[in-house]
């Protein structure tokens, strides 16, 4: 057993990934994942993205060009800021539902489902719990989710959380 492993953890026990972003939605998932999910350990991870990078985006989405923007290198991008106090949020709720949890930030380099996807495999989770906006018809066809994406690309086991009525 190692010293982050609560007692009574096995070596190897299992391990979930549960993706949180604040959203009415990803709190739903990890309110599922502490009532059904039995685990050792759960990792609450919140996806960023810097914000040169989400300036350079929408810059291109909008046709207008935006001023070249550099942050201060002595001060926290704003976007990272931000996602650990998410982070910070969804570790309490899953900690307050009975799992052993810690909580990750993860930078966004090509797309969030990428990023989920990328740190499930980094940390060999055994399963990825995340909620979704539960959108249907030709709007579900314009707009693929990140629960969608995940499902799709991940080689794990992946529980998709409804939203509630």
């Amino acid at each position: 057993m190692t010293d982050n492993e609560p007692r009574g953890c096995a070596v190897g026990a299992d391990l979930i990934l549960v993706a949180y972003d604040g959203s009415e939605n990803s709190k739903r998932a990890v309110q599922y994942a502490g009532r059904f999910l039995e685990s050792c350990r759960a990792i609450v991870v919140t996806a960023w993205e810097p914000m040169v990078r989400q300036a350079a985006r929408m810059s291109g989405l909008s046709g207008v060009m935006q001023p070249e923007w550099v942050p201060d290198e002595d001060s926290e991008d704003v976007a990272l800021t931000d996602a650990r106090a998410v982070n910070a949020e969804g570790l309490e709720l899953a900690t307050q539902l009975g799992l052993h949890a810690e909580g990750r930030t993860i930078e966004v380099v090509n797309a969030v489902w990428a990023s989920i996807v990328e740190a499930a495999d980094e940390l060999d989770v055994d399963i990825i719990v995340t909620g979704t906006r539960g959108t249907t018809g030709l709007r579900s066809l314009l707009q693929s989710s990140v629960a969608d994406h995940v499902l799709r690309h991940s080689h794990r086991p992946v529980l998709i959380v409804p939203p509630g009525r």
